[in-house]
């Protein structure tokens, strides 16, 4: 059912692209980029993580960052996304996408039949030798160090093969109220939007027009998120400006963080929060 009504939602906010106002003037500020020691309370080691619900823990998207103690350098974004429902795993190469399936059973954990498209490409980090690391791995284990968790896969000696670290927007996803607008509390107004960091698309709806854009995700920063080509259907309304307001927050923010369990706010490139969040409850 919740599915279904986020369809939904998806569906009515959907409309043709038309810019607005707040796109006219060029931005005027410097993108900066926000360190996750900005947003988290100090931390000096990685603390491990305890899995009890591993298709709650480690379900969703995991970048591979690291392998065999050597960065992961691809053109295209290199992922696994773990799906516990039909137990496969997809993803990217940086080259080709990949599926297969995967067995898990404790911290016991190996791929099988993966496959790739064929397309050729030249990345420093070569994809046979992502495809060999895969076929490598019994076991893992995860940590987390500034809220951000990674994944570290480990061959039948127990040695390291790859790290993976969690695709940390998955925090985004879902039907959201805007609550607070530059510290100004807007809940009232009822404001709402749909993220879907997988597909990469804004859609919202500000009580006066339908709003669409892009997302953009810089996968060597963490939390690092930009909203882009933001249109709206164009409409004259009594209260504008609040939509407005939201389109130039939407355009600065640079970062997000998790509030709590049900609030996320976005950060601007210098660190301030421009928009909070609220989760809404779907039934």
């Amino acid at each position: 059912m919740k599915k279904t009504l986020l369809f939904c939602l998806l569906a009515a906010v959907m409309v043709c692209p038309q810019s607005v106002e707040a796109r006219k003037k060029n931005k005027k500020y410097a993108k900066q980029e926000v360190t996750i020691e900005e947003t988290a309370p100090r931390q000096q080691e990685p603390t491990a993580v305890v899995i009890t619900n591993a298709a709650a823990q480690l379900y969703g998207e995991w970048q591979m960052e690291s392998m065999k103690k050597k960065e992961v350098l691809t053109h295209e974004r290199a992922y696994l996304y773990l799906d516990f429902d039909a137990h496969k795993v997809y993803g990217n190469t940086g080259c080709n996408t990949l599926n297969g399936r995967f067995q898990l059973k404790g911290n016991g954990l190996s791929f099988l039949d993966v496959i790739t498209t064929d397309a050729s490409c030249h990345n420093a980090t070569s994809e046979r030798s992502i495809l060999k690391a895969l076929a490598e791995v019994r076991s893992f284990r995860v940590t987390s160090l500034y809220g951000v968790e990674r994944m570290q896969l480990l061959n039948a000696k127990g040695h390291e093969v790859m790290i993976l670290r969690r695709h940390n927007l998955d925090l985004l996803n879902g039907a959201w109220i805007v609550k607070e607008l530059n510290s100004e509390n807007v809940s009232s107004r009822n404001v709402r939007l749909v993220v879907d960091a997988v597909m990469q698309t804004l859609h919202g709806n500000t009580g006066c027009n339908l709003i669409n854009g892009i997302i953009t995700i810089d996968p060597a920063k963490d939390f690092a998120i930009q909203f882009e080509d933001l249109h709206s259907s164009g409409n004259r309304c009594d209260g504008i400006e609040l939509e407005t307001a939201l389109l130039i927050a939407l355009e600065q923010t640079e970062s997000c963080k998790r509030i709590n369990d049900d609030e996320v706010g976005l950060l601007d490139g210098k660190g301030r929060m421009v928009l909070v969040l609220r989760r809404l409850a779907l039934r």
